[in-house]
């Protein structure tokens, strides 16, 4: 080892003055061409079949130091020559455009015939545009070179250190990736909506003290905001799946009420004072507490179920589109609850039980202010885990992307495209009971709860990236929608905007954001 160490010292001492030269020579040679690290490389390799990975290690370290020298003058050399190639491309591309109009200009000059000027008119426009497209390649071919001298260098690191990667190194590829690739125009059309929605809440935040209405960027405003999210997170979890096949849900408000009825009357107080179909009123006082909120719970998720089966089987058997399917259930839901109900609240649910799940936590005061946590955010939180879990992790999530994207050619695959179907509303009713269980926990439950929740849901799924053209989407797409639309309904609230304008300010967002998808969709077209 000693041996190796002075020989190889020399050698790197006579490289590292030799690499002086190739600088001014603008001769430096990349890094698998270089002798020393080729003699690292095979001391490395006996090291390691050897089991001292002791001395690999530390050689490792002094080889990577070697190589990070060496990369880092052949990266500059690689940049300066490519940004100089950079700079002739886009001095011959102004050459080019300035020929192609002069030449378009004179060529009309010359003619007559308004249909012979509107042919010039075009093949000049379409001349502009086969030049702009290759200046675009070029351009890109010298930023990837650039690139990819840092992309191997980074490998060639990792190779020297057994496969190991380096978070510094890693952040700064990323970075690089990013920036070689990055579009103005593109990151306008995929980020456009997010930055006009996050300055229209700082222009909230910003104006909010100045009205007279108090600091609205504070942690008990947060925090509500997430309360309020929590149950709708479970709707759109459950429309999400619908979309990205898609499709749409127009029954979630009504399976809301449903869920959050049957809630109300089990783990009411007392003897119910809803007469249900003229029966004599319900009452559930004599089950243990433990018994009523488990059957609470399942008979909502039942029920849920029950009526999103109805709707997915009409669906996935005769192709009925979901628009159709799920409104024909919530007319249905909608007859049955207020017949059913008369249109009667069913009152307020045990208020030890209602603090148990939907209360809140005391933290700690801050300012003066006691800060509390709301319960109702960590089965949001469990549900968002268990959706991301389900159309990332599992083979039922690949297929829902297959169908969404296209269902015949899933089909043809082998993919049971009906009862990926059926899955997927199985899986909407599930997160519809249990969201509308937690809902009687927030509010008095009736006939009318949710109502609008349904396009709340459709609504923040699109803004989340969840296309309605079926195939392309993300969880976290649909988490962000949700806190996106409950915030900005809260701080319209807490500017005092009336409720009607409210409206307003979510049909410009949608209408938006629905526009974006169409254009997204037509440019990977």
């Amino acid at each position: 080892m000693a041996d190796f160490n002075e020989e190889i010292e020399q050698m790197q001492t006579e490289s590292l003055k030799q690499l002086e030269n190739d600088i001014a020579s603008k001769s430096v040679k990349p890094l698998e061409e270089d002798a020393v690290l080729q003699k690292y490389s095979e001391r490395l390799e006996e090291l390691r079949k050897a089991g001292n990975k002791k001395e690999a290690s530390e050689l490792s370290k002094k080889a990577v130091a070697y190589a990070n020298i060496v990369s880092e003058a052949y990266i500059k050399q690689v940049n300066a020559e490519q940004s100089a190639l950079e700079e002739k491309c886009k001095a011959d591309y102004k050459k080019r455009v300035g020929g192609i109009k002069g030449e378009t200009k004179e060529r009309i000059s010359r003619l007559t015939s308004k249909e012979e000027i509107n042919i010039a008119k075009y093949e000049g426009k379409s001349a502009l545009f086969d030049a702009k497209n290759k200046y675009l390649a070029e351009i890109g071919r010298y930023r990837s070179t650039k690139n990819q001298a840092y992309i191997d260098h980074v490998m060639y690191n990792r190779a020297l250190r057994d496969g190991k990667t380096n978070f510094k190194e890693n952040i700064t590829m990323n970075y690089k990736n990013y920036i070689n690739n990055f579009q103005m125009s593109k990151f306008m059309l995929e980020n456009g909506l997010y930055i006009a929605i996050l300055i229209f809440f700082i222009v909230c935040v910003i104006v909010a003290p100045l009205t007279g209405n108090g600091q609205l960027l504070s942690l008990p405003n947060i925090l509500t905001i997430l309360e309020q999210s929590s149950t709708r997170m479970f709707y759109a979890l459950g429309v999400a799946g619908l979309i990205l096949i898609a499709g749409t849900d127009l029954s979630v408000c009504r399976m809301v009420a449903l869920g959050s009825v049957t809630t109300g009357l089990i783990l009411h107080p007392t003897k119910n004072i809803v007469s249900f179909f003229g029966m004599e009123p319900w009452d559930f006082t004599g089950l243990p507490m433990g018994g009523r909120l488990v059957l609470a719970l399942c008979l909502s998720i039942a029920l849920c179920v029950m009526f999103s089966c109805f709707s997915g089987f009409f669906t996935a058997k005769f192709k009925i589109h979901p628009f159709i399917s799920t409104l024909s259930a919530q007319l249905i839901i909608y007859g049955l609850l207020f017949f059913g109900t008369s249109g009667t609240p069913v009152g307020s649910i045990d208020p030890k039980i209602k603090d148990f799940i939907g209360g809140r936590w005391e933290l700690f005061y801050f300012d003066g202010d006691l800060i509390t946590f709301p319960k109702l955010i960590i089965p949001a939180i469990i549900a968002i885990f268990v959706a991301w879990f389900i159309w990332n992790k599992t083979t039922f999530g690949k297929n829902m992307y297959a169908v969404g994207g296209n269902a015949e050619a899933a089909a043809v695959s082998g993919i049971n495209v009906f009862a990926v179907t059926m899955g997927i509303f199985i899986m909407a009713g599930i997160f519809y009971g249990c969201g509308a269980f937690l809902e009687a926990f927030r509010a008095n439950a009736s006939a009318g709860t949710g109502q609008g929740f349904e396009l709340d849901a459709i609504a923040a799924c699109v803004v989340g990236g969840i296309s309605f053209n079926g195939g392309i989407g993300k969880i976290r797409g649909a988490v962000i929608g949700v806190i996106i639309f409950t915030g900005l309904t809260y701080c319209l609230t807490f500017l005092g905007i009336d409720t009607n304008l409210q409206f307003v300010f979510k049909g410009f967002i949608i209408i938006a954001a629905v526009a974006l998808d169409s254009v997204k969709y037509l440019k990977r077209k």
